[in-house]
């Protein structure tokens, strides 16, 4: 916890009653208004929060709630990979109301931190590229842009990112 411009901010755990919920209307009502997405995104994070409800090991995987004076502003989640020494950094959000407190740093710092905990050696992620905030996030912690490809996804046409950053080699924590 700690205080910003006259706000409490808290970034903890998800795990009361209704983060999970709040992650996947929270994505699909900003997506929609900053982006025009459909309820297409708004159901890959629902299946994303769902497999990660039923499923998740929490020495492996976790995630995180931003609040700012009690009220949720955003969210971050580590899953594991396709290996077992791979994490997947997912749905990185920070809602209109948190922006600006450099709330999505601190999301990211405390997952990478986790990861490294929990033994990973890489965490990757899969963005687009019209999402430029969370891409500045990123690079600034040592992601690279692995690969990219053309989509029509959400009713949009975009473009897909593929983003690694290897643990072993990154610092500890970004410059913030």
């Amino acid at each position: 916890m700690y205080q910003q411009d006259q706000k409490q901010v808290v970034i903890r755990r998800a795990d009361r009653p209704g983060d999970l919920g709040w992650v996947v209307m929270a994505h699909g009502e900003a997506y929609d208004q900053q982006f025009s997405w459909n309820i297409d995104f708004e159901v890959l994070v629902a299946t994303i929060v769902a497999d990660y409800g039923t499923n998740h090991d929490p020495t492996r995987e976790a995630g995180w709630i931003a609040e700012v004076n009690g009220r949720r502003v955003g969210c971050v989640f580590l899953v594991a990979g396709d290996r077992p020494e791979m994490a997947k950094l997912r749905i990185l959000l920070v809602t209109p109301e948190g922006r600006g407190l450099h709330l999505g740093t601190h999301l990211v710092e405390k997952c990478l931190a986790f990861a490294r905990e929990a033994g990973y050696e890489q965490v990757t992620l899969w963005t687009n590229d019209v999402l430029t905030a969370a891409r500045k996030i990123y690079q600034k912690f040592g992601f690279t842009l692995t690969d990219e490809e053309r989509h029509h996804s959400y009713g949009q046409n975009l473009v897909g990112q593929n983003w690694t950053l290897d643990l072993r080699t990154s610092a500890t924590d970004s410059d913030s």
